[in-house]
This record gives C-alpha cells, sequence and structure tokens, in this order.
C-alpha cells in the first residue's frame, strides 16, 4: 500500500485526469477503503485543493476551481508540452506576456526532472525561429475581447483600417480566430447589419461592454472557414468572373477554398476567382483543363489572348 504522502499525489493526479469520480472507484485504483478515500479528500481540501463531494448513489469527488491556484502535478508528456507552449508565447504575437511566460517556464524548468529538462533544452537549442513580420496584439485587448464573446456583450470599439482611418463601431463579437500569426475576431457588425471580420491588432475595446445579445448562427457554418477564406481572397489584388464548360461537380476538387464555384446548369458553371496578377489567374484556370471563357475584368480577356498567341507560334 503507498504511503499517506504517495497516495495523496495519486489520487490528486487521479482527480486532474478525470471529470468525476465515484469513491467506490478513487478506492479501487488506490487499493484502500472508501473511508481512507474521505480522510484523503480532507487532507487535499487542507493543502488548498478545492474538492466538491455529492452525497447518495450517484454522488463522487470532483476537482473544482478555488480562490488561490493549487500545485499542479504533469505528467512527463503534459510538462515538456507546456515548457514549449510557454517558451513559444515569450517569443509570439500577444505582447503583455513576454515576461510572465518566461518567469513561469524558469519556475517548471527548476522542479523539471533532469531527462525531461534535456528534452525541453534539446528541441530549445535545434530550434531556430525566424522574427515575426506581422504586428503584435496587447494581451488586454484579446482578453477584453475574448470576455465580450464569452459573456454575448456588444463591444464598442474604435477600429482603424487598412488606411489608417479610425471609426467607432458597435458590434456582436462571436470568435477569435487566430491563424497566420494574425488574430482576427468575427463579429455581427450592427450598424451595417452583416458578418464582418477584423484584425485584432487594429481593435481598441471601449470599456465598459453591454447590452447583451442573444447569439446568431455563425456565418456560413464554420467561423474558421469563414476567416480562412477571407483571408485569402484579402490578399488578391484582381478578381475574375469566368464561365467553365464544365458540370460543377467534376472541378470542384480541383479549386481551392478561396474560388466561389456556381452551378449553371448540367454542363457548364461559374468561378470567381482571385490572385496576384493576370498571368496566376490564366495559368490556374488552364489547369482546370476545361474550355473555358473570361467574363470578366477585360485585363484577363487581354492576358489569354496573349498566351493564346505564345502557344501558337509554339506549336506551328
Amino acid at each position: 500500500m503507498l504511503d499517506t504522502s504517495a497516495r495523496l499525489l495519486r489520487l490528486l493526479s487521479l482527480l486532474q485526469a478525470r471529470r468525476d469520480w465515484s469513491g467506490a472507484d478513487l478506492a479501487d485504483r488506490l487499493g484502500v477503503t472508501t473511508r481512507t478515500v474521505r480522510n484523503d479528500v480532507e487532507r487535499l481540501r487542507r493543502l488548498g485543493y478545492p474538492v466538491n463531494a455529492t452525497p447518495g448513489v450517484g454522488g463522487g469527488y470532483r476537482l473544482g476551481a478555488g480562490a488561490a491556484l493549487p500545485p499542479l502535478l504533469l505528467d512527463d508528456d503534459e510538462a515538456v508540452a507546456v515548457a514549449v507552449g510557454l517558451r513559444t508565447a515569450a517569443g509570439g504575437t500577444v505582447t503583455g506576456i513576454e515576461e510572465t511566460s518566461l518567469r513561469a517556464l524558469a519556475k517548471l524548468e527548476q522542479i523539471l526532472p533532469s531527462h525531461l529538462r534535456r528534452r525541453v533544452n534539446a528541441l530549445h537549442t535545434a530550434t531556430v525561429p525566424i522574427p515575426l513580420t506581422v504586428p503584435t496584439v496587447d494581451a488586454e485587448v484579446l482578453t477584453a475581447i475574448a470576455a465580450a464573446c464569452r459573456d454575448h456583450e456588444r463591444l464598442r470599439m474604435d477600429y482603424r483600417d487598412h488606411d489608417g482611418a479610425t471609426s467607432v463601431r458597435t458590434v456582436e463579437p462571436h470568435r477569435l480566430v487566430h491563424t497566420r500569426g494574425r488574430w482576427y475576431l468575427v463579429a455581427w457588425d450592427v450598424d451595417r447589419s452583416a458578418w464582418r471580420t477584423f484584425r485584432a491588432d487594429r481593435v481598441r475595446p471601449r470599456i465598459p461592454t453591454g447590452p447583451r445579445f442573444e447569439p446568431r448562427e455563425p456565418p456560413e457554418g464554420d467561423v474558421a472557414e469563414y476567416v480562412a477564406k477571407g483571408v485569402d481572397t484579402a490578399l488578391w489584388r484582381y478578381r475574375a468572373v469566368v464561365r467553365l464548360h464544365a458540370p460543377a461537380a467534376a472541378v470542384a476538387d480541383a479549386l481551392p477554398r478561396s474560388v466561389e464555384l456556381e452551378p449553371v446548369d448540367e454542363r457548364t458553371c461559374v468561378i470567381r476567382a482571385g490572385a496576384d496578377t493576370f498571368h496566376m489567374l490564366a495559368l490556374h484556370i488552364g489547369l482546370l483543363d476545361v474550355d473555358f471563357e473570361v467574363v470578366e475584368p477585360p485585363g484577363l480577356v487581354d492576358h489569354v489572348r496573349r498566351l493564346a498567341e505564345r502557344y501558337r507560334r509554339a506549336a506551328p
């Protein structure tokens, strides 16, 4: 049988691993009686761990949230994951948490066993980070936005657009999305009655928030897909509408998610695509290997004509 100290650590590890435990299950795992489990739970409470108990046939034990942060038990993989996450956060895209992350990492590395410390240090010394070139976001801004999302409270904010002009916006915040090193807020724009995506680094929340609102269905059913598609299209310099002489089902799998596909009939469909140059647009359309007509813009029509002439000369 484990001694009391080792048993308490084992009990704490079990409570952290699963949300609910019955007294009988814990007793069976620890090899003790349910009375011993009750006594050990009281010892954990005196040490500051908020263990909640529910009496009755369906009752049991659950590790709750307390007023202070008690020590945590981490297995080897969890400890390594936390150390790597803290080191990444220290040089990440959120300002205001760098020093805090380094302090937490220093505390963790002091108590790591030598074999785990070697694993963490090996990863650190073998990794060469690329300096970030994307704007960073203040941690207080992110937490303010996240709290408004969680509490379903309207958010008034000063928003700076791409040209640097600032306007006051009132939104119903839905979710924060992190992609390609940037943070985005997906929200319902109250004044424009439409879903919008806002760069979080350009947001300055006005506190307090409110009033509360009834959450809406997310845009297009998938917030991550909505933001990814918007980020892709926002980078386009040129946009085109092209009619393909093929059914939509025949080309759907070959198209990236940023391309809109609209069936016309059983033999044709229309795509709306974009790229930085007309040449890239023409190449991507040509890779579909179907006949097509450029509806717009005129610049792409002219470029396709030049390509056709070039290919004709290549095969006289």
